[in-house]
């Protein structure tokens, strides 16, 4: 008789938010000490399924504690999202447009999630509200965007006493905003204008004006909580910018997994700095693509040698250690058998959990790992499921990716 547990009778099912509530309770009490930072994941950006999992496990966090959400958006843009969750007048289509980056404020789930935000925070005291923040650096696809409006929020917030000698000439130093938005830089490094003199010059100033924030918090966090730790927010997202933009005129070999990579090192430091402001109130839920928030080294396609750096995820659970938890998630409409998806999909008809320990115990050596199903979805494999805490499978899903580009 085998004594082999199958995924069917270690998986939680999630039908009804109780059980999602419950299943939840039941995996964050296998921690002796709660997590700072509880990450949801999913395996592309623009199935509905995902994003409502996100809302509806968001209800049941907040009366539990948590004071906060975090998106994978622009960790600036956030700021408008922030604002009007908190009471303030903007429109809401235009909060939508403009405090999400990538079109993410197209993607279902997200206007039910501010909305829902809004109404929570209404008549509360500050110290209760549901803060709404971004993680990622405001960079695309195509390339990054000029240093200036970030260094200039800073030296505006900051007092002209404080302001550095370095940033004396900066109008000089930053030109014109288009020869750092060239597009052909992104592919061409010697397009870019990351490694000139007056680019060196900035990365002086954006340094300056960290340590010029750091050495006055304790007269200026006081006055403004909000004010400063945004500033700060400022501060470091320029000095990555400019970091960012070094990198693009670079010609080496492993030249995009260098940007890939600070990429990820910018998310891990907005995350961080969230988990540090927020916790006199309480946990927080980040919600972005698995692989961003996996504690795995992620490398190029093609395998070129060096070509590897470690996600978000890997940073922050390993300044976090067991305050980082993390939970996959994936679907599957038509899996096919031998598959892990294959596997899973067999074990429920709407939505489960699977303790990602046993669940690895349970399954076959042989599994192997389902295809794609739209733009952007990366299957979980049988070797991810040993980086997370816990797997989440939905499969009534039809799919269907809602287009945000």
């Amino acid at each position: 008789m085998s004594t082999t547990t199958s995924p069917t009778e270690i998986c939680r099912q999630l039908d009804t938010p109780g059980d999602l509530g419950s299943a939840f309770d039941e995996l964050l009490a296998t921690r002796q000490e709660p997590p700072s930072l509880l990450a949801l994941g999913e395996p592309t950006h623009g199935i509905a399924a995902f994003p409502l999992l996100r809302n509806e496990l968001l209800c049941h966090l907040v009366e539990r504690g948590y004071r906060s959400i975090v998106l994978e958006t622009d960790v600036l843009a956030a700021s408008v999202v922030d604002n009007y969750v908190g009471g303030g007048a903007t429109e809401i289509d235009d909060v939508l447009e403009r405090g999400f980056s990538h079109g993410f404020g197209r993607v279902p789930g997200n206007r039910e999630l501010v909305e829902w935000l809004r109404g929570y925070n209404t008549g509360r005291p500050a110290r209760d509200r549901v803060r709404f923040y971004g993680f990622d650096a405001p960079v695309e696809f195509s390339g990054a965007p000029s240093p200036r409006h970030a260094l200039s929020v800073v030296l505006e917030y900051l007092p002209a006493a404080l302001h550095p000698d370095s940033a004396g000439d900066i109008d000089g130093l930053l030109g014109d905003d288009t020869a750092w938005t060239n597009p052909d830089a992104m592919r061409d490094p010697a397009a870019s204008i990351g490694d000139s003199e007056r680019a060196r010059a900035l990365r002086l100033v954006a340094d300056d004006l960290v340590s010029v924030l750091r050495r006055a918090a304790p007269v200026l966090a006081p006055a403004d909580p909000v004010a400063y730790d945004d500033a700060l927010a400022y501060a470091h997202t320029a000095r990555g910018l400019l970091r960012y933009h070094a990198a693009m005129a670079h010609t080496a070999s492993d030249r995009i997994a260098t940007l890939l990579g600070l990429r990820a090192a910018m998310m891990a430091e907005n995350l961080l700095a969230i988990v540090s402001k927020e916790k006199g109130r309480g946990p927080s839920l980040v919600f972005a693509h698995n692989a961003h928030l996996q504690q795995m080294q992620s490398s190029m396609p093609d395998g070129d040698e060096g070509a590897i750096w470690p996600s978000a995820g890997a940073l922050v659970g390993f300044a976090l250690g067991e305050r980082y938890m993390f939970v996959a998630a994936d679907a599957g409409p038509h899996p096919r058998p031998g598959t892990l998806q294959g596997t899973l999909a067999e074990a429920t008809a709407r939505r489960a959990m699977f303790p990602a320990k046993p669940l690895h115990a349970a399954l076959p050596r042989s599994l192997g790992t389902g295809e794609p199903i739209v733009r952007g979805h990366i299957p979980l494999s049988p070797a991810d499921v040993e980086r997370a805490d816990a797997i989440v499978f939905v499969a009534d899903t039809d799919g269907h990716q809602h287009q945000y580009w």
